[in-house]
């Protein structure tokens, strides 16, 4: 006799089909295009209103997808970073800003579409925030902000919050590109998620340590 199924496991069952659909929709075709009918359909769900029921408003789904993954990359993330904690090599600490990333990407296997949610979520400004709150309550991020800060203390601080923000483009869309590749059978630039993440460290150190261009009447922010 089958063992019967709780009323709990399948709620999470259905979520998890729901958050699956909505990650490879909103990837493809954006937060803006895709409804939650057609998210319940895409889930093999016959009621229209399961993501409100299983989940509320749209952007409790997006945090819900943010957070499955997040949640992963920090426990990789909090590994690598006890490992090089006291390093003075800043690319050691580049590293653990990409490598759990990377990692993530590559244990999920093929397809993936969380990059490219990822960026899709961070061109749309109603979604924007709860990546960023998301990204900066892990506490091993803050601790690598921290170090990086420590080894640029040269730089103004403009130019290292503004590079901070580079960082984060670079990682985030070279990531979707490469994923983007991947899932069309398209050639990519570096053979596995593990090259990806070398010439990504390599790209940002040389970044931060770029000297800045003294700014004309003085230092301080500029539109």
């Amino acid at each position: 006799m089958p063992p019967t199924v709780s009323r709990q496991e399948r709620s999470e069952s259905t979520r998890t089909a729901i958050m699956d659909a909505a990650e490879r929709l909103f990837a493809e075709e954006g937060l803006f295009a895709v409804s939650n009918r057609q998210v319940s359909e895409a889930a093999g769900q016959g009621n229209n209103a399961a993501v409100g029921y299983h989940f509320g408003t749209k952007a409790d789904l997006v945090r819900a997808i943010v957070r499955r993954h997040s949640d992963a990359i920090e426990e990789r993330r909090v590994r690598m970073v006890a490992q090089v904690r006291g390093s003075e090599d800043p690319r050691a600490w580049l590293a653990c800003m990409v490598r759990p990333v990377t990692g993530h990407l590559a244990e999920l296997g093929r397809p993936t579409w969380f990059a490219r949610f990822s960026v899709q979520v961070m061109a749309d400004p109603g979604f924007r925030r709860i990546m960023a709150e998301e990204a900066m309550s892990a506490p091993s991020l803050r601790e690598i902000m921290h170090a990086l800060d420590l080894r640029t203390r040269e730089l103004p601080n403009q130019v290292r919050r503004e590079r901070g923000e580079m960082f984060r483009h670079i990682i985030v869309n070279l990531c979707a590109d490469r994923e983007r590749n991947l899932a069309a059978g398209r050639p990519t630039l570096r053979a596995t998620w593990d090259e990806a993440a070398t010439g990504m460290v390599d790209a940002l150190h040389g970044l931060m340590l770029a000297a800045a261009t003294p700014a004309e009447g003085g230092p301080g922010p500029h539109a």
